[in-house]
């Protein structure tokens, strides 16, 4: 790609990530440079998309980006840095590995990342943003992918459906059987099921401290 100075001026990517608010399972993140005139018809928010809709738009937009990426961060890292933090870094693996590196980043939400170049944040930027819709597109549909892997281990939880959300069949696998072991051991319904149930058979004990900190 050449680098003069009207293609550096369109290095713009839109972040965001996907999981946050989930009861188990890693945290994805996605970052996206879109040209000006991509000709993408039909995104949105993630969240707002059936299923079908954002699978034809995924490879869409790897073909059509001039650079994209998808990172996670683990649930070991989750429960290290804490969900906010965790999902921060998702986003900064995102943005690394973007070829060619963006000259600043936007960011959907309020909260920025320390990023090695100017963030904007955007509040509901998933739903404005052309390239903060597709990084939310893109970052969805990996990790719908991998909850899907994750329920042949685990499907006692109907990952496959739920993607690790707190949907009412979630929570009552959660009340039947406790946790396991991709389970958010933090997280307050996972944290309160793991006390009351104790050890269960995918889930080690939390550590004393660990519920203290609840």
């Amino acid at each position: 790609m050449s680098t003069t100075a009207d293609t550096l001026a369109v290095l713009v990517a839109g972040a965001d990530e996907v999981g946050r608010g989930a009861l188990a399972g890693p945290v994805y993140a996605a970052a996206v440079i879109l040209p000006r005139y991509h000709g993408i018809k039909g995104m949105d928010d993630s969240k707002k998309l059936l299923p079908e809709a954002r699978e034809e738009l995924a490879p869409k937009i790897r073909r059509k980006a001039l650079a994209w990426a998808v990172a996670s961060a683990s649930l070991e890292e989750i429960e290290r840095l804490n969900i906010l933090h965790a999902s921060m870094l998702a986003i900064r693996r995102a943005v690394e590995a973007l070829a060619p590196a963006p000259a600043s980043v936007r960011v959907d939400g309020n909260y920025p990342p320390p990023l090695g170049c100017p963030v904007e944040t955007v509040v509901g930027g998933d739903g404005k943003i052309g390239s903060i819709m597709a990084a939310s597109i893109l970052a969805k549909v990996e990790r719908d992918a991998e909850m899907r892997r994750l329920h042949a281990q685990f499907p006692e939880y109907g990952f496959a459906s739920n993607k690790g959300y707190g949907t009412p069949e979630h929570l009552e696998a959660l009340q039947r059987i406790g946790p396991c072991a991709i389970h958010r051991r933090l997280f307050g319904p996972v944290a309160q099921m793991s006390l009351l149930l104790g050890d269960c058979p995918y889930f080690p004990s939390l550590p004393a401290e660990v519920g203290d900190e609840r």
